[in-house]
């Protein structure tokens, strides 16, 4: 995925860098859901589609599918995660099922799931132009269907301040609605909290400006998952 931050000089700098790929928001697939389209010149579609928050889950998501279909033609798939995405035509002609696939996620802006169309061969060859239309058209009225709901992407920051900083900074979070996950409270307090991306950097320097510099405040990469 590509990040949506870089650290900058200075002790617990940073600046936001909104990449094109990666928005501060996404939307997702709420629950598992399961279309079955009308049939193309005798062939069946079965689109799957499913959250998933890593590759690893929308493979599970695949194999899940071939076993509960055995006997199809054929399961072509694709997922998006974030910037990382995937496709398989799963046999059909290269380009005719898992691109249509993924242009259709990509077409409802929804990201961290996986669609899988699966096909029982009717008998009639559609060519690669119908391919085309009847996988990316299963997928696109699966995901029509499907209840979706909105991600806030965050980050994890860490921050250490005196304890003579202790009401100021609990406004500020308050204030931000916002509630550390982890308090240690030695020669200083340090505490972590998940915060919006959108936040990130007016809450950094709310945070230093407010304690006068005492307030260190450190962005931890990559260990603060979505939030709903």
């Amino acid at each position: 995925m590509c990040r949506l931050w870089k650290r900058c000089a200075g002790v617990g700098g940073f600046e936001i860098g909104y990449n094109a790929c990666v928005a501060d928001e996404y939307g997702t697939a709420s629950t598992r859901f399961r279309y079955e389209t009308e049939r193309v010149k005798g062939s069946r579609f079965v689109a799957d589609v499913a959250p998933a928050s890593t590759p690893a889950q929308a493979e599970q998501v695949v194999a899940e599918v071939r076993a509960a279909f055995p006997d199809a033609s054929h399961h072509c798939w694709a997922w998006r995660i974030g910037a990382a995405f995937r496709s398989s035509d799963d046999g059909e002609p290269g380009g005719s099922a898992g691109r249509p696939i993924l242009m259709q996620i990509d077409g409802h802006a929804l990201s961290h799931l996986v669609v899988v169309v699966t096909r029982w061969f009717g008998g009639t060859k559609l060519g690669v132009g119908g391919l085309m239309r009847a996988y990316g058209g299963a997928a696109g009225q699966a995901l029509d269907r499907t209840p979706t709901h909105t991600v806030l992407v965050t980050r994890r920051l860490r921050v250490t301040h005196p304890y003579e900083c202790s009401g100021v900074v609990e406004g500020l979070l308050n204030a931000a609605a916002l509630e550390a996950v982890a308090q240690d409270y030695g020669a200083a307090v340090t505490f972590e909290l998940d915060v919006p991306v959108r936040s990130l950097e007016s809450l950094r320097r709310e945070l230093v400006d407010r304690t006068s510099g005492k307030a260190d405040v450190q962005l931890l990469e990559d260990e603060a998952d979505p939030k709903a």
